[in-house]
């Protein structure tokens, strides 16, 4: 069972990505080898973060001696002494890839480094990789497995069933037998093509353009850019609580707003014109119409004047130590409950206070490692920073045009060229490839636990039998022997009764089910009768005939009341060649083309789903059928 400081330490948001870094080398004070050991990686990111901006946290390591840490979990593995990070990435998922580009990077330069990184999805590099694992791979064996060394991912082979594998005796594995870790060709391709393109990727992900700010905002991005993304972040995020100080603008007030360039991820670019926004005039915020060249610039400095505004004050809030008031706590203690940490105490009680207590005391202490007080630096900087105004207005007939934001857009060809760069082409269907599967896929026969997708081998498609057609009596018996608890019944009976179904013969008499004369008692002799015959090889010669009269009455009923109607215009008809011929006899008589119909409704039900789920591409999945990539005729 998990300990108090257990549950404190195990909350955690869900964008988030861990990393370790184990060396093999030996030391008699561990401490004071990974602390050198840090300040290398932390030396060697630095080199390859150049201009990099993150979405929420930066890469950071710090030195973790299993002596003096505790276990998470009661009875998890202690782990050898190591570097130990945790980056949250919030929406930007490129910065989990370019963590583990860092770690590729780090095992290649730093000899002996062996790492290890998971998300809340686990071992993250095997799903990348999923279309090359080997068949014994899954979630649950492969954890603890997944490793970086030398610039490779090595994957420790599963040696026998249930094998319960630990993190030193994987890694001693490695270093004994590198090649027999090491994953396949396919593996490390796949890896690698993600990453690839870094550090020179930087530049492609950023996005410049220019801002209608405050002066102080415009000194504050000039001596630190990186301050971009709290501030979008927090002003995406906000909540009425941050709109009161937007309200305000006690900081950043918006007389002495000057254009100046921005840079920023194309992540947070997106985010920021997602977000709509109108300033209260009362503020002194003007926005231009939206016509205007000059909007766009306008609406993102108000935006990144309100984002600085909300990031001081929380951290206004926080000096107060006002917890109640802290979004940070508020969720904190959100995960505590849902973990089940107050035992279902009553609120306001002499138990629940004191956890409470402890939990305040723990996230001032420790939590801040997950969300850094930007507001505390961005206060500390503007306070040192010399704003120099009339500069700033001379530099805006300088500025540079922002870049081109096309990339926002994506039409359906380029959408269709990342698909088949990502997974791969998939052949064209075309309409009559469509009719082709649909007959082809009613040929099958399919079991009690539902239809299957037709085999590509037809050798090896169960084909519905024919009627009149037997098992052989090898068959028969392996039947009988595959399940010796099945229900039996009558086969030839029940085999009888839906022939009759099928062959339309109904009996001519009465349906009145409470009379004994009826027509169910009817219709059970005419079975007895059928198998009866059946049975001595008797045929009768005008099977079907009685029971005609009944049902050609409820036939003809129906084609008059559907002669008043249009619905018979609404369907495709034949026009092939040669069916005049067949239907001379009738006059203006068009058959429907049963195949176009079908096809036209399936088609109509697809293009209703605007590319969600549906029934239509639920009807066509199990056969093969992908509508994606028909083309059009």
């Amino acid at each position: 069972m998990a300990t108090v400081r257990d549950v404190l330490e195990n909350v955690r948001e869900d964008d988030f990505v861990e990393y370790f870094l184990f060396s093999n080398q030996d030391s008699e004070n561990p401490s004071e080898f990974y602390g050198r050991l840090g300040r290398q990686v932390e030396d060697t990111v630095k080199e390859n973060c150049k201009d990099y901006i993150w979405q929420k946290d930066e890469f950071h390591v710090i030195s973790r001696n299993v002596n003096d840490l505790p276990p998470i979990i009661d009875n998890e593995e202690r782990l050898p002494p190591h570097l130990y990070g945790v980056t949250h990435y919030g929406e930007n998922i490129e910065d989990e890839w370019f963590i583990v580009y860092l770690l590729i990077h780090l095992s290649k330069n730093i000899p002996g480094l062996i790492a290890r990184v998971i998300d809340t999805d686990g071992e993250f590099l095997l799903i990348e990789a999923a279309d090359f694992l080997p068949k014994w791979a899954s979630p649950e064996v492969c954890e603890k497995r997944v490793y970086i060394f030398n610039g490779e991912v090595h994957i420790i082979p599963k040696e026998k069933e249930k094998e319960i594998i630990y993190v030193g005796d994987a890694l001693q594995k490695i270093r004994n037998n590198p090649h027999l870790s090491r994953a396949s060709d396919q593996i490390q391709g796949a890896i690698t093509s993600r990453v690839q393109g870094y550090p020179d990727k930087i530049q492609e992900l950023l996005h410049q353009t220019n801002a209608y700010v405050p002066a102080a905002v415009a000194a504050l991005l000039k001596e630190r850019p990186s301050l971009i993304a709290p501030a979008i972040s927090a002003f995406c995020h906000r909540d009425p609580v941050d709109m009161r100080a937007c309200r305000a603008m006690r900081y950043f007030p918006p007389e002495t707003r000057v254009m100046c360039q921005v840079k920023m991820t194309r992540c947070l670019y997106a985010m920021l014109l997602h977000h709509k926004y109108t300033p209260d005039r009362r503020t002194g915020w003007c926005l231009p119409q939206q016509n205007s060249p000059d909007y766009l610039a306008h609406s993102i400095g108000i935006k990144l004047a309100c984002g600085f505004e909300i990031l001081v004050s929380q951290c206004k809030v926080k000096d107060g130590d006002d917890l109640e008031n802290d979004k940070g706590w508020l969720r904190y203690k959100q995960s505590l409950q849902d973990k089940g940490y107050f035992n279902d105490l009553l609120e306001g009680s002499i138990g629940y206070t004191r956890l409470e207590t402890e939990a305040k005391d723990y996230y001032r202490a420790h939590a801040m490692y997950s969300q850094t007080p930007i507001g505390k630096t961005v206060l500390d900087i503007l306070n040192n920073l010399e704003v120099d105004v009339e500069g700033m207005k001379r530099a805006e007939n300088s500025l540079p045009p922002p870049d081109d934001d096309s990339w926002m857009e994506i039409s359906s060809e380029d959408l269709d060229k990342i698909l088949s760069e990502r997974y791969g082409s998939r052949p064209n269907t075309s309409v009559n490839d469509i009719s082709t599967h649909l007959s082809s896929f009613l040929e099958h026969v399919s079991g009690l636990e539902g239809v299957e997708h037709p085999l590509v081998n037809k050798d090896g498609v169960p084909l519905r039998p024919k009627r009149g057609v037997k098992k052989n009596k090898s068959q028969q018996d392996q039947t009988r022997d595959d399940d010796n608890n099945r229900i039996s019944f009558d086969q030839e009976a029940f085999t009888c009764a839906v022939q009759n179904i099928l062959d339309f013969a109904v009996p001519d008499d009465s349906w009145d089910l409470e009379s004994e004369e009826s027509g169910m008692s009817s219709y059970e002799d005419e079975v007895e009768m059928d198998l009866s015959r059946k049975k001595t090889g008797k045929r009768r010669e005008s099977e079907g005939s009685q029971g005609k009269s009944e049902l050609k009455q409820y036939m003809d009923q129906m084609d008059r009341e559907l002669s008043n109607t249009t619905m018979g215009q609404s369907f495709h008809k034949k026009t092939a060649k040669g069916m005049e011929d067949s239907f001379s006899d009738i006059e203006s008589f068009e058959p429907v083309d049963i195949d176009m119909n079908a096809l036209k409704n399936i088609l109509e039900s697809y293009q209703a789903q605007m590319g969600g789920a549906g029934p239509a591409s639920n009807l066509l999945g199990p056969m093969g059928v992908c509508l994606e990539g028909m083309e059009k005729k």
